[in-house]
């Protein structure tokens, strides 16, 4: 696979070199738990607004930000510009926090050229690199076509028969406390706890100061976790947004077998009484 970050350095020479690369700005609205301050008003220049939160997004559902239908995903990417020879890079406005479910969602799609700005917006204008305070608007209709990959987004159903017969390694993004049911769940009216069988990796643990932590340290990260390594690994958090964070992760530490996220996490097995929970130390 390709190695999936690329730095602002990278990014302003192909810039400037093809002139097939698209930048998408993938930032969402929502606060993520320890997620660096936003920066507002401010984009890469030339770059394109990806909203996974209200567009890329299944509205037929109460959850959030659901992975949409191959025909809705590819018409809204024909519709900004997005070709099948495309070269993406997707960035978010507070470090590599939004921008990896952005890259996954491509990665789904069958789009292996899409690669994730390391630091985000905040690394580049530490760069020195300049910004706009408009994303471009007018771009010629692109021939995106992607195929929906068997397994890179499931569903609840998926992960109670992963979990039931210990098919998986179930790892979840939500911090210690959250899956040991210490706090309550910041969104009202979801049962505290976790996925039965399932593994706690909170998210913070494999970044640093917005960034993803170097290889060696995220193979430690990974080493420490009692993990399966012939069974796939399937990843869970809150919302399916930072549970992208630590499968990117995975493959940074170097783990390349089958991956997915499970797209409702949290928000959907928390609120279904009719999905078991488990409950540290009880």
């Amino acid at each position: 696979m390709n190695q999936p970050l690329i730095s602002p350095e990278q990014l302003q020479q192909r810039l400037l070199a093809e002139d097939n690369i698209v930048t998408l700005d993938a930032s969402i609205e929502f606060q993520i738990p320890s997620e660096s301050e936003k920066i507002k008003g401010q984009m890469i220049p030339g770059a394109i607004r990806f909203d996974y939160d209200k567009d890329f997004c299944n509205k037929h559902t109460l959850l959030p930000h659901m992975f949409p239908s191959e025909k809705h995903f590819n018409a809204r990417a024909q519709e900004i510009g997005i070709n099948q020879n495309s070269t993406i890079v997707v960035y978010d406005n507070s470090g590599t926090f939004a921008s990896p479910r952005a890259w996954w969602m491509f990665m789904a799609m069958g789009h292996k050229s899409v690669y994730i700005l390391d630091g985000g917006l905040p690394a580049w204008i530490e760069a020195g690199y300049p910004t706009d305070t408009d994303y471009k608007t007018e771009v010629q209709p692109g021939n995106f076509e992607g195929n929906i990959q068997d397994n890179y987004f499931v569903n609840a159903q998926q992960i109670q028969r992963f979990s039931d017969n210990k098919s998986a390694n179930i790892i979840d993004a939500r911090s210690q406390a959250r899956f040991d049911s210490e706090v309550p769940e910041p969104r009202k009216g979801l049962r505290s706890g976790h996925i039965p069988n399932s593994i706690c990796l909170p998210f913070a643990q494999v970044l640093s100061a917005g960034k993803l932590k170097p290889q060696e340290d995220l193979v430690d990260v990974f080493s420490a976790l009692n993990l399966t390594p012939s069974q796939p690994m399937f990843f869970s958090c809150g919302s399916g947004v930072t549970a992208c964070i630590i499968l990117l992760a995975a493959k940074l530490a170097g783990y390349s077998g089958e991956m997915g996220v499970y797209d409702g996490s949290w928000t959907e097995w928390g609120a279904n009484e009719q999905l078991p929970i488990a409950i540290t130390n009880q």
